[in-house]
């Protein structure tokens, strides 16, 4: 079973930064597992923020391309999420997740929020 925990979350003003950690134990093959983030603000359905694959490609949501960043160390079983010029509609919590196929592991997520 792999657990998930995020870290780096808080208040920030817009236009700052955050990043954000995804911790994973419980697994000597983190390498093997695609990783992405999720958000999901009050009253939205969670959304795809970024994924990182096992091959190190990355995808972004549009919303966030040219301000986020996500990476990987799999010798510390950690992702990142690197998030520059924030924007209030940032506001969510941000949720890391692990995918080996079709096993999927959740974490519980962090708050942040970007004040305008």
């Amino acid at each position: 079973q792999v657990q998930l925990v995020e870290s780096g979350g808080g208040l920030v003003q817009a236009g700052g930064s955050l990043r954000l950690s995804c911790a994973a134990s419980g697994t000597s093959n983190f390498n093997m597992y695609d990783m992405g983030w999720y958000r999901q603000a009050p009253g939205k359905q969670r959304e795809l923020v970024a994924v990182i694959t096992t091959g190190g490609t990355t995808n972004y949501a549009d919303s966030v391309k040219g301000r986020f960043s996500i990476s990987r160390d799999n010798a510390q079983n950690t992702v990142f999420l690197q998030m520059n010029s924030l924007k209030s509609e940032d506001t969510a919590v941000y949720y890391c997740k692990a995918r080996l196929i079709t096993t999927e592991y959740w974490g519980q997520g962090t708050q942040v929020t970007v004040s305008s």
